[in-house]
């Protein structure tokens, strides 16, 4: 069979699907009653736990009050009782290896055979506390050898046990960190609850200084939005390096893409809608805040956002989304794609993290109020975070390297690679004055609204300032917006990254002013000193204009701002002494555990391309090439029948096609020879370039040698797509995979 019969065959299959109904009918059952029905939360908790066993847990969770051992029996019966009683018959610790995914290892909760005519069902505090999973086939990044098997889980109270539900069952799932035999961190988990632990500490120590006697713990707040794709299965079925990439190896840009600017905040797709209610009702009975969600820029991309939580509850929740979104996908004849780029030609999609700090008495420490100009609590946590990315810029450009995200950082929809913050023109005034030494604003905005000549529309408040979407990093009214992150990539070392940066700069902060206060200054005057001379030394990292131009790219290299273009010189600021001294400084990460992360990511960088390029070359060479080459053979034959069958008739134009085919197809078989000349034809060049034994050469020849080899067979093959006939190509094009529901 042809495989542009089977094109059609996908096509027509789509045609007849409906939208599935969601499992929960909300005219029925409102929000209210299933949020949170599969959390071990704090409602469940209150009910079925002693009151002093409940109070030491909830001290735990909101003050960061070590949690007595002896408790953990009571709290893992309660547990156990309760999942039971909602059906699960399985239990795991659930954690955060070094991937971008989670793990599990389903256990039952039966403890022996017939005893006295029934089972045994039992969960203890041990249990509850401690896992020991295999540890030898995940990442370690050079820790431990592979023989060193053994690992440990370990129960994070802070984060609460919910329950997944399967067809055919629900399983009760513990958030845990994850370590080696040693005590070594192997997950993601670990070192953002150490910086958490660690901004804390400095963020209460600044505020003391600073008169602030009320608040008694500070954390990360996190709401992290995350962009992605939605095609039909069948044609994801029919697109092998969607399927093993995650992201289409080959495909023409299609005659419409998101030009028309009609994608975004367009009407929704009944058949996605109801993808996306499902969705929300799997998450809202897990106890995920999911707010928002609309169409995004590109054709067949969406968004959806949710409420601002601690960083570590953010992250698990981030998590739990992605997997839902995919499971949920499945079961609507859809596939979710979070590749950063799954399409060129159209958007990609990234990982807005919304990132602000609030103390435990409900106050965001990053909103400005009425009169920022005045506010010295918030000036000095917005210089805080100004120095900690101007000085941290590299390290921070490198939390969100990867191959995928490589392919969207630095285009015209997405940030640059080049790391800098935008803070609008109303606070940009504010600290122009600061470091002028003016209490007055250089400019006074005053309220505006918005009027519409209509009498019966009402005026409108208007923001002090834009929003500027070409920013990396942007102050967006209480928080700043990170834009950077990949849409594949856990938000967990971002934070960690996040979190320490600006400890180190409220530490910094703290001492300064100290010093000025035990000297005898007034503690507000100590802070407008301190906060002038940082914001003069720090403002190179300040931009408000258009971060896409070349003349920011320039302005940038004059300012010293280091453009880090890709993973490959991205990845190393983990390797740099200050990097180390920070994270060691802070208890965030040590030793090894450091050049462990810069291992385990350069070896995915390495690994991915590894894969791509062999993707690329079967599915070029297998069905790409075939194709072409029947339609040369189908137009030589055309020439040759219509010579014969009219004598002297001009068959110029034919033999014009048949060339221009021919020169497209010498140009594939070309850049095939090509890439298998770059590989070595041994795997990935192992053997020639630097081999498992340096990554990082390794990296570099994928980035300098087998990319644009990549790239090159991409060419060839995309130009063939233009001029083959339909009916022959192999693979769904854009046209109907980014269009057709």
């Amino acid at each position: 069979m042809d495989q542009g019969i089977q094109r059609s065959e996908a096509i027509q299959h789509i045609r007849s699907r409906t939208p599935v109904k969601s499992s929960i009918d909300y005219t029925q059952t409102p929000v209210s009653e299933i949020f949170g029905i599969n959390v071990f939360g704090r409602n469940i908790m209150r009910t079925l736990l002693p009151k002093n066993v409940y109070k030491s847990l909830t001290r735990c969770i909101d003050m960061g009050e070590p949690l007595d051992p002896a408790l953990a029996d009571i709290v893992a019966n309660a547990m156990k009782d309760w999942a039971i009683s909602k059906g699960a018959t399985h239990f795991t610790h659930w954690f955060h290896p070094m991937t971008e995914n989670t793990a599990e290892k389903h256990d039952s909760f039966l403890v022996s055979g017939v005893n006295e005519g029934g089972a045994v069902l039992e969960f203890s505090g041990k249990l509850l506390i401690q896992g020991e999973p295999d540890a030898s086939s995940f990442p370690s990044g050079g820790m431990r050898s592979t023989f060193e098997a053994r690992g440990y889980t370990g129960w994070d109270p802070t984060s609460p046990a919910f329950l997944m539900e399967s067809t055919n069952g629900k399983t009760l799932c513990i958030p845990t960190v994850f370590c080696s035999y040693g005590g070594q961190a192997l997950d993601k988990k670990t070192p953002l609850l150490r910086s958490l632990e660690a901004l804390n500490k400095q963020a209460v120590r600044l505020l003391r200084v600073l008169g602030n006697d009320e608040a008694k713990r500070v954390t990360a707040t996190v709401g992290p939005e995350q962009e992605y794709f939605l095609i039909d299965e069948a044609f994801y079925l029919a697109r092998p390096d969607i399927i093993n990439c995650g992201r289409a190896l080959f495909g023409a840009r299609p005659p419409k893409g998101q030009e028309m600017e009609d994608h975004y905040w367009g009407s929704i797709k009944e058949r996605v809608l109801a993808f996306m209610m499902d969705a929300e009702g799997e998450l809202y009975k897990l106890g995920v805040p999911v707010k928002t969600r609309h169409n995004e820029v590109a054709p067949a991309q969406f968004e959806v956002a949710p409420v601002f939580e601690s960083a570590n509850i953010a992250t698990d929740h981030n998590l739990l989304l992605m997997e839902v979104f995919r499971k949920t996908a499945k079961k609507h004849g859809l596939r979710c794609l979070l590749h950063e780029k799954p399409f060129s030609g159209v958007n990609g999609s990234g990982k807005h993290n919304n990132w602000s700090m609030a103390d435990d008495q409900g106050n965001n420490l990053l909103d400005p109020g009425s009169t920022p100009h005045e506010n010295t609590q918030f000036l000095v946590m917005l210089t805080a975070v100004i120095r900690a990315v101007n000085l941290y810029g590299g390290l921070l450009r490198s939390s969100v390297a990867s191959a995928g995200n490589d392919h969207r950082l630095g285009a015209n929809e997405a940030p640059p690679a080049i790391m800098s913050v935008y803070l609008g023109d109303t606070l940009t005034d504010i600290v122009l004055a600061l470091i002028e030494g003016k209490k007055e604003l250089k400019s006074k905005r005053g309220a505006v609204t918005l009027t519409f000549d209509v009498a019966t529309l009402p005026d409108l408040p208007r923001d002090d300032s834009d929003r500027n979407r070409t920013s990396p990093f942007a102050f967006t009214g209480n928080k700043f917006e990170f834009r950077a992150v990949g849409a594949s990539q856990s938000i967990a070392f971002t934070n960690t990254v996040l979190n320490t940066i600006v400890c180190e700069s409220l530490e910094y902060l703290a001492t300064e002013i100290e010093k000025l206060v035990v000297g005898g200054m007034d503690s507000t005057e100590a802070a407008e000193k301190v906060v002038r001379t940082t914001l003069k030394a720090n403002q190179r990292i300040l931009f408000n204009g258009d971060n896409y131009s070349q003349e920011w790219h320039d302005e940038a290299a004059r300012r010293g701002l280091p453009n880090l273009k890709n993973t490959v010189d991205a990845l190393p600021e983990l390797l740099k002494d200050e990097t180390r001294q920070l994270f060691e400084k802070y208890g965030v990460l040590f030793g090894d555990e450091l050049n462990a992360r810069f291992n385990v990511r350069i070896s995915n960088f390495c690994k991915t391309i590894n894969i791509e390029w062999q993707m690329a070359r079967n599915i070029a060479a297998t069905m790409i090439l075939p194709a072409a080459l029947e339609y040369q053979n189908r137009l030589a034959s055309t020439i040759v029948q219509t010579r014969a069958a009219v004598n002297g008739i001009n068959t110029s134009v034919h033999e014009n096609l048949l060339r221009t085919v021919t020169d497209k197809i010498s140009e594939l078989r070309l850049a095939l020879d090509r890439l298998e000349a770059a590989v070595g034809g041994n795997g990935g060049g192992n053997g020639h370039h630097g081999g498992e034994g340096d990554q990082v050469i390794l990296a570099k020849f994928y980035q300098d040698e087998v990319i644009p080899a990549i790239d090159s067979v991409r060419a060839s093959a995309d130009d063939l797509e233009l001029l083959v006939d339909d009916s022959l190509w192999p693979l769904p094009k854009f046209q109907e995979i980014l269009y057709i529901y």
